[in-house]
């Protein structure tokens, strides 16, 4: 069932010796910091040094999958209704986050919490341009990326596009991206075609657009030597996105997130026939909604029993 529209509102120089005495020419070199390798790539000791400058994860490393599982808070400032991520400042949402994530910290993975912040908001109304979304201002993106940072907390790009695209709404993002601790993530309920309005009816998107935008992501991640990028696709109806035809990304963590409020019982039927479609190179996620599910909200222990446990849970 649809929800009600949004308000108006991211990379050994093998050293070949004739003989002792020019190895340890080449040694006494490494050492001294003078040996500049004539242009190719760098001695042991600097490799090693580069690899420890590269840009990492929260909490250290550059793949998420299969160490970790994220607990994420969805939502924006602009109204409660948005998710729990708005209600609240960015501080107190990312304290209540931490709370409700460490009760995921089982099973041997560390949890990684993230802020699913909508930054492309659809509306029911056309707005000036007549797309039907509006775009947070950047003042906004930076304070919940400053707050993610000093919570040691993932930020995730949440994009509502009304009827704009994936790919138009994600590229114009690129600044952000390019930081090593946010992450994308589309939501084709509110996809919308020409003539129709974001709410009134349920969106879609083709696959041909989420493979086109990520892969403009991943080759992002491979120019900038960023970790691997996380990248969640919102789903609750059959039609709305075609899995098998997703392309997988090595510099992605790729996720199929099960959509949808309702009762336990169709909740776990969901997730389960979605996981069983889902691409292999596809990680599982699980989205609850606090105000929606109420009396049914699944807890921790509930959502880690499902089969197989979802790497990412998402609380709206």
């Amino acid at each position: 069932m649809p929800r009600r529209p949004s308000p108006s509102v991211i990379r050994q120089r093998r050293l070949a010796a004739g003989g002792a005495a020019l190895l340890a020419l080449v040694v006494i070199l490494v050492v001294a910091g003078v040996f500049s390798g004539g242009g190719e790539t760098p001695s042991s000791a600097q490799e090693v040094a580069d690899r420890s400058a590269r840009p990492e994860l929260p909490g250290g490393g550059r793949r998420l999958f299969p160490d970790r599982r994220v607990v994420a808070y969805y939502g924006a400032p602009q109204d409660d209704e948005l998710g729990a991520l708005g209600i609240g400042s960015p501080d107190s949402a990312a304290a209540k986050l931490q709370k409700q994530a460490d009760l995921y910290a089982a099973r041997g993975k560390a949890v990684l919490p993230a802020l699913e912040l909508i930054v492309v908001i659809a509306n029911a109304d056309p707005g000036d341009d007549g797309m039907y979304r509006s775009r947070q201002e950047d003042k906004v993106i930076r304070g919940y990326l400053r707050v993610a940072r000093a919570h040691d907390m993932l930020l995730i790009l949440d994009i509502q596009p009304g009827r704009s695209d994936f790919f138009t709404e994600t590229t114009r993002l690129e600044k952000w991206l390019e930081q090593p601790d946010v992450g994308l993530a589309l939501d084709p309920e509110w996809r919308v075609q020409e003539g129709q309005v974001p709410g009134q009816v349920i969106g879609s998107v083709d696959a041909r657009e989420v493979n086109a935008t990520s892969a403009w992501l991943a080759q992002l991640v491979e120019a900038h030597d960023l970790p691997q990028k996380l990248f969640i696709v919102h789903q609750f109806t059959e039609g709305m996105v075609d899995e098998a035809e997703l392309k997988p990304r090595e510099q992605l963590a790729m996720v199929l997130n099960a959509d949808g409020f309702g009762s336990r019982s169709a909740k776990r039927s969901k997730y389960h026939a979605f996981t069983r479609e889902a691409p292999k190179a596809f990680e599982q996620g699980f989205k609850l909604f606090y105000k929606e599910d109420e009396a049914m909200l699944m807890g921790p222990a509930a959502v880690l029993g499902l089969k197989p446990p979802p790497d990412v849970v998402v609380y709206e």
